[in-house]
């Protein structure tokens, strides 16, 4: 995830450009592959680092005895992933995979050292001819959990880490999505300036709840809003992975992140020798993300309605941020955010900076 507004910003020109440049040394690696994964927090059943796991598991399925795969857990960003990424690669790895955006600078660092070595930097934006970099569209999983929520409720707490346009993006989003099918709807936001503090998490989940929120989102670490809606009967929208097992009356649908299948491509592409540095920004078209996990309380009707639209956003028929023909989407002080009839380019989503009408409360730098 992003930690600062200056680092996304650079982020979007990188993108836009799509940066494609070949490893000079690209020849195919005598199986088995040796590919290692690098967790910022611990290993828990459910969020960020958890669908990485179950990425690293896809791998080894896919290509059993062709790939050994490790990882390695609880490894904060800074001085300590350049040593953790660096062992790896002394180890031998052919590929080493680095989501968290803390480890962007140490694995380019390492990268220089080690040019035969092909470094996978997950919400990273800087590339190098040996160092790729992805990040997912969460924004449409949030539109359509949008719509989920909207169809049960209208009043919505969003609790949010830090103001960044990666969590404003999703804001306005499941903002929009609501408003799509319940026009009054509201989303009031709680900022924490942190991603993952369980205790914060649940007291502001615990205060937009007391403030009348029906249905909760979170873009935070850990499960501790779905927790917190379970034990007051409320509803909750699950980020990263399902989290029925936990609130299984809250759950309305998960937001899921899905990285199997790039992680799989990207491995096999170095059995192959074609794997080279590219910049990649998939969405729910893509399989990086997508909406499932409905809860026991959602009708079958609510569920096809976000299925339907779930399979126009695949389609390309669904762009989120778009202006109607005749009507422009607003900010939430009046101001015209998207001329009627206009859709954003990639490079101004990546860097919003706005709250679209609907949404309670401002953006704290």
């Amino acid at each position: 995830m992003y930690k600062n507004l200056a680092a996304w910003r650079a982020f979007a020109p990188a993108l836009a450009a799509l940066f494609f440049s070949p490893l000079s040394s690209a020849e195919p690696v005598t199986p088995p592959v040796k590919a290692a994964f690098v967790y910022v927090t611990p290993l828990t059943p459910a969020g960020w680092v958890r669908q990485h796991e179950l990425g690293r598991q896809a791998v080894q399925a896919a290509l059993g005895d062709r790939v050994q795969t490790r990882f390695v857990e609880n490894v904060p960003e800074g001085a300590d992933a350049e040593r953790v990424i660096r062992d790896l690669a002394q180890q031998g790895h052919d590929i080493i995979f680095t989501p968290s955006f803390g480890y962007m600078e140490p694995t380019l660092k390492v990268a220089r050292d080690f040019p035969n070595v092909r470094f996978e930097s997950i919400t990273g934006y800087k590339a190098a001819p040996n160092v790729a970099t992805a990040n997912a569209r969460y924004y449409e999983g949030r539109y359509l959990a949008g719509v989920a929520a909207g169809r049960m409720a209208t009043q919505a707490g969003y609790v949010a880490g830090f103001p960044i346009p990666e969590v404003i993006q999703g804001i306005n989003a499941f903002t929009l999505g609501m408003r799509s099918v319940n026009p009054r709807a509201t989303v009031k936001v709680v900022w924490l300036g942190e991603w993952f503090n369980p205790p914060r998490e649940r007291d502001a989940a615990m205060t937009l709840m007391n403030q009348g929120a029906e249905v909760l989102a979170f873009h935070t670490g850990s499960t501790a809003v779905m927790v917190a809606a379970q034990e007051r009967g409320r509803l909750a929208v699950a980020y990263h992975s399902d989290m029925r097992n936990l609130a299984p009356d809250a759950q309305v649908v998960a937001v899921t992140h899905r990285w199997g299948d790039y992680y799989t491509r990207r491995v096999q592409a170095v059995l192959d020798g074609t794997w080279r540095s590219e910049q990649v920004w998939g969405g729910v078209g893509a399989g990086f993300i997508r909406v499932e996990g409905f809860g026991r309380k959602v009708p079958e009707a609510v569920q096809n309605e976000v299925n339907a639209r779930q399979a126009d956003m695949a389609a390309g028929k669904l762009p989120v941020f778009a202006a109607p023909a005749g009507q422009p989407l607003r900010d939430n002080e009046g101001k015209v955010a998207i001329p009627a009839g206009q859709r954003l380019s990639d490079a101004q989503i990546l860097e919003m900076n706005w709250l679209a009408e609907g949404v309670v409360g401002g953006i704290t730098r």
